[in-house]
């Protein structure tokens, strides 16, 4: 499992023109599946993205978690981080889960997330075609991969 964390004042999720999900202060995670991934893939990352410290204290120090701060997660599936660009000019996405597999273990990732943060997480829609907007704090932009755990 692989996600993109960007510390945000705001982000969205449209589909059709029609705002599906918003936050303020918080987290923009894009999360990219793959067939390896496991409930210990989802319950690790879970944990590291609800606990990571990559809000300003008083001292301007990144050092307070999104749970910490009360701050809101918006979580959106993109196939398209698990792209492999060793050959030619067209990524395959051949690591990708297909949706069979990837809908369950991103619902549960969106639960679990949930329990680890203690409220609501906000979402894309799987699958659709959406425009995200976001206004990204810092920036401060955090990759992280279950598999490799650096």
């Amino acid at each position: 499992m692989r996600v993109i964390i960007q510390r945000v004042t705001q982000a969205s999720v449209s589909i059709g023109g029609v705002i599906r999900s918003q936050i303020k202060k918080g987290m923009l995670v894009l999360i990219g599946i793959e067939d390896a991934d496991t409930t210990d893939d989802i319950e690790w990352l879970s944990n590291k993205i609800v606990n990571l410290r990559i809000f300003d204290d008083e001292n301007k120090v990144p050092n307070i978690s999104v749970k910490d701060m009360g701050g809101d997660i918006l979580l959106v599936s993109q196939f398209t981080l698990h792209a492999a660009t060793k050959k030619g000019n067209r990524p395959s996405y051949i690591k990708a889960s297909k949706p069979d597999i990837a809908i369950p273990l991103y619902e549960q990732m969106i639960a679990q997330l949930e329990t680890d943060l203690n409220k609501k997480i906000f979402t894309g829609q799987f699958g659709a075609d959406m425009k995200v907007s976001l206004l990204n704090d810092g920036p401060v932009t955090i990759i992280i991969d279950s598999k490799q755990k650096e």
